[in-house]
């Protein structure tokens, strides 16, 4: 079985789906993450300073890692979200900017215009939204959405708009829903979230909820959440 653990991004989904591998037995997908890819991709900047033409290349490399990490893994794994999340992280600026963080204090969030540039950005992102979402079509068996519960964490990373994460929520949770996915929306304590999960999936855990959350969390801590421009200067 291949499943999408789904959500905006603070829903949870790499600290779910860490502790999830252990508890179900079940390989998880282990494609860069956009910190990771930023500093080769885009040296000396942060993600919100990227221009429209360089999120088109972060989001083409990150779509290109997670198809060959889920290839690799076969028939069954776990997938921290997928790549409709490459698509509507991008989609989604066209309403509220390409730094959603500056557009956080306005009415929903969304950005005063939308410039010639970003309709033109609008329009390559709409393109490439047809080939991810067949991809993900053809791929994921089923998806688990993880309800943005948690307050957005303030990292230097995330867009701190509200109104963009609702966006992409919305958006997130329609798609699947033309896609004609099974979707199964999920909320509660870590704990209740496994148990839910693994009810809904009918499979059978191969270790107690403590033992596989003790395990996904050495695994969470482990990450290095340095800023891409940190990295960059490291490198």
């Amino acid at each position: 079985m291949k499943i999408s653990v789904s959500g905006t991004y603070s829903a949870g989904k790499t600290s779910t789906v860490m502790a999830l591998s252990h508890y179900l037995g079940l390989p998880r997908t282990l494609a860069k993450t956009i910190r990771e890819i930023l500093p080769e991709a885009v040296p000396g900047k942060a993600l919100a300073e990227v221009t429209p033409a360089e999120f088109l290349h972060l989001m083409l490399r990150r779509h290109c890692g997670r198809a060959v990490a889920e290839a690799r893994l076969g028939d069954s794994f776990l997938s921290d979200g997928s790549s409709l999340q490459e698509w509507l992280y991008g989609a989604a600026r066209v309403r509220h900017g390409m730094n959603p963080n500056a557009t956080a204090a306005n009415d929903g969030g969304l950005a005063p215009e939308v410039t010639p540039e970003m309709r033109f950005f609008g329009e390559v992102v709409d393109e490439y939204g047809k080939a991810f979402r067949r991809h993900v079509q053809e791929t994921y068996d089923v998806f688990i959405h993880l309800e943005h519960e948690l307050e957005i964490t303030s990292d230097g990373h995330r867009p701190m708009n509200k109104g963009f994460r609702d966006t992409i929520d919305r958006m997130l949770l329609d798609t699947v829903r033309e896609l004609g996915i099974p979707l199964h929306r999920i909320s509660g304590t870590m704990p209740e979230r496994m148990e839910k999960i693994t009810a809904v999936l009918g499979l059978t855990p191969v270790m107690s909820i403590e033992e596989a959350l003790a395990l996904g969390k050495r695994e969470y801590d482990a990450q290095d959440f340095r800023l891409e421009t940190e990295r960059a200067a490291a490198a």
